[in-house]
């Protein structure tokens, strides 16, 4: 894509200091992320012929006469195909399916930055004058940076997509759509969220159910037993921790912020939050924030947090606790709903731990002040926009409204490439041979099913990008293969759930929201990792960001 010139208000914004998705996700959301190297040119496709056909579907009411023959992509770890997983399959598919859609030749140029620093690689990437055609974006990370003129409005794109006539969630994007009726991102999905999950194995060891954890004072009570006693049965008291998190706060800089400690925080909510009033106050300054710190703080020294949680990432967290050696790992891991209650059960069984989890309620302090676990806004992906209505919106075609095409390559970003990570055609193979964990699958021909991971024979392949539980506009060709657990975690999430609060955006928090986030994460490891005053700690936050802060408000509340 061409390189463009960016107002100092833009070229601020793309290098604030923010950090990651969590993975996840956030966009990691519900894909098993893993660390990536992928990497493409960036300055593009500058070519200006004009005589490309509409979409082969000739279905769209809007389409470009634009011929893109390349389209570059930033993406995070919520495409699962990697390029040692089938990345290159999943491309060369996908550069054939739509080549075929558009009429002319297209290939896909994917640049995949790891997860864990996602939005901050995203910043010095733009800062460097180089732009994508279109990238993913988390909820607050697209708030932040749609009112900088960057992206393109496709409203009139969406509206007149082909895929409108298979939308069955239609209020995801509608709800994107700012007051002017502006569209600038673009949600294939909704957002997922959170579930506390416990090793059964754990509970059964030291004389609990989850039927007993009710309450705050019967979940902490678990995770001081999960430490004192000898859950892991390897016969040594102590050695073994409650609960393991990416993060006290996590440093994703992604809402919803207690995602993965969500019974410490209970009611509180340390970030930007617009009250019942409809004024916007700073959650991190409030009596909950600080109860949430204390919490933490004597988990951290009771042994009921690991002590690990101040720098762990997500990766690091969900491997210690699925890891083969239990010593030194945790009960309880509040992770991604749905499919991952499969992963988390599947890498288990992988590293011969017991398998059996189960799904805590959520405990009445979080009832009673949110109603529920937090379904986080949507991510989205979005265009960048150079000023070229016209290639913008042959981006958009070729790109997303492909992706809900229903058919082949929808099934390319739910399930991944045919015949590497699905197939239909007659086999039979066996994860974990000569294990106790030893499980034979056989299809025959014609059958819808998924294979062997490409980069690990023990483990079956689960999806790519799209979750096929949470995309806006299903499959129309009949293949799904969801696992009882991950259709079960699905249903348990959507039952058990409320809607996050909405993500703030102003042009101060834009620019400034990586100090904010600094500046909170001090404050928290000084009160729960060195048991300094909160009330100190938190005065020193002020004394720090507060005006930061203070101008946000304005900004926020002005706008109202």
């Amino acid at each position: 894509m061409k390189k463009k010139a960016l107002s100092l208000l833009l070229a601020s914004a793309m290098v604030v200091s923010l950090t990651a998705c969590g993975g996840g996700n956030s966009n990691e959301s519900s894909n098993t992320a893993t660390d990536s190297n992928a990497s493409t040119s960036t300055d593009a496709n500058t070519s200006t012929d004009a005589n490309a056909s509409a979409d082969a579907s000739g279905d769209a009411a809007t389409t470009s006469d634009y011929e893109l023959t390349e389209v570059n992509i930033v993406v995070n770890g919520t495409l699962t195909a990697t390029l040692d997983n089938g990345q290159d399959a999943f491309v060369e598919q996908w550069n054939k399916a739509v080549s075929e859609k558009l009429g002319h030749d297209i290939k896909l140029n994917i640049n995949q930055i790891d997860h864990s620093g996602y939005t901050d690689a995203v910043g010095r990437l733009f800062a460097s004058g180089d732009y994508p055609d279109a990238m993913i974006m988390s909820a607050d990370m697209f708030k932040q940076y749609a009112p900088t003129g960057l992206l393109w409005d496709m409203a009139d794109a969406y509206d007149n997509a082909e895929f409108q006539s298979r939308l069955t969630l239609k209020d995801i994007n509608e709800n994107l759509k700012d007051k002017d009726g502006h569209l600038y991102g673009f949600a294939p999905t909704y957002g997922n969220g959170c579930v506390t999950y416990i090793k059964k194995a754990w509970l059964d060891a030291v004389g609990l159910s989850v039927d007993d954890i009710k309450t705050f004072d019967d979940y902490y009570n678990m995770l001081k037993k999960f430490h004192d006693e000898d859950p892991d049965g390897n016969g040594t008291n102590g050695d073994t921790y409650g609960v393991i998190a990416a993060g006290y706060l996590p440093d994703n800089a992604e809402a919803p912020f207690i995602n993965y400690l969500p019974e410490f925080w209970q009611g509180a909510y340390p970030s930007l939050i617009q009250g019942d009033d409809g004024v916007w106050y700073d959650g991190f300054q409030t009596q909950e924030t600080k109860d949430a710190l204390v919490r933490m703080h004597q988990g951290y020294v009771d042994g009921a947090i690991d002590p690990e949680t101040l720098t762990a990432s997500t990766k690091t967290a969900r491997e210690k606790w699925f890891s083969n050696d239990q010593t030194g790992s945790s009960g309880v891991f509040t992770y991604w709903a749905g499919s991952w209650y499969q992963t988390l059960t599947d890498n288990l069984i992988k590293n011969e731990v017991d398998p059996e989890l189960v799904q805590l309620p959520p405990i009445q302090e979080i009832k009673d002040t949110w109603g529920g676990y937090l379904n986080r806004e949507a991510p989205v992906w979005v265009i960048i926009d150079d000023g070229d209505n016209s290639r913008e919106q042959a981006v958009f075609d070729a790109l997303f409204d492909t992706m809900l095409d229903g058919d082949v390559v929808q099934t390319l970003w739910t399930y991944g490439a045919e015949d590497v990570h699905w197939s239909t055609h007659a086999e039979s193979f066996t994860t974990n041979p000569g294990t106790d964990s030893a499980k034979d699958y056989s299809y025959e021909e014609g059958q819808f099913h998924l294979k062997q991971s490409p980069n690990d024979a023990n483990s079956v392949w689960k999806k790519n990008h799209l979750d096929p539980a949470l995309v806006v506009s299903p499959l129309t060709n009949g293949y799904v293969d969801e696992s009882e657990l991950a259709v079960a975690g699905n249903e348990f999430f959507t039952s058990n759930c409320v809607d996050a609060p909405s993500s703030p955006s102003s042009e101060t928090f834009t620019n400034e929201s990586g100090t904010i986030a600094t500046a909170k994460a001090k404050a928290v490891s000084s009160v729960v990792v060195d048991g300094a005053d909160v009330d100190e700690a938190i005065a020193t936050y002020v004394s720090e960001v507060g005006s930061i802060v203070d101008q946000c408000l304005s900004e926020l509340n002005a706008a109202e």
